[in-house]
């Protein structure tokens, strides 16, 4: 099976998060979910970022970075919005990189180089009416993504919540979680 490096969102690592984990753990693969915040959780997104702002992004990517050192360099990497910023980094900059999974979220790949890396499988997911998704330029960098290779899926929920996919948020919807658990695990029963 996979082995996957799962990187929390704004609000911290949540039970949400590690439900999300344990289900791909339940399904065979080994999941790290580190803990970029050291333990702080937020009740609201901006409370979260807020937070993140003080640590540095730059600083919260080289706490991602340091986290998998430890781990083979062929993993897959997961982010759930500010989660994807490090899921992202690390796929496009850690060689020996077996896929991404880019949930509510996608940074323009020229942050990280010139292109997608080739070979590297990526998943994007996001509704179409979150206003962080689809109004602040993640949607075209997904749209951009799919478009530099062969390797990308964009997929389009119907809604406008951001934190779609964590079963213990007011913002869960389960009918477009369970789509994309299915296709996560879809997914990663094609990397080898």
């Amino acid at each position: 099976m996979t082995e996957i490096a799962l990187f929390h969102h704004a609000l911290g690592l949540t039970p949400g998060i590690e439900a999300f984990a344990e289900t791909l753990r339940e399904a065979g693969h080994t999941v790290h979910t580190p803990d970029l915040f050291e333990g702080e959780t937020f009740a609201t997104i901006e409370d979260g970022v807020g937070f993140a702002g003080e640590i540095g992004f730059g600083e919260i990517m080289e706490r991602a970075r340091r986290a998998v050192e430890p781990f083979p360099a062929e993993l897959v990497y997961i982010g759930f919005s500010l989660g994807v910023v490090s899921a992202q980094m690390l796929a496009q900059t850690r060689a020996g990189a077996k896929g991404a999974v880019l949930c509510y979220s996608c940074v323009p790949f020229s942050e990280f180089g010139e292109s997608w890396p080739d070979g590297v499988p990526v998943q994007i997911h996001g509704m179409d009416a979150d206003p962080y998704f689809a109004e602040e330029g993640d949607l075209e960098a997904a749209q951009d993504l799919v478009a530099s290779t062969d390797r990308a899926e964009l997929f389009v929920y119907p809604g406008d919540q951001h934190y779609f996919a964590d079963s213990t948020l007011p913002s869960y919807r389960p009918e477009a979680a369970e789509l994309l658990m299915s296709r996560v695990l879809a997914f990663l029963s094609t990397i080898d």
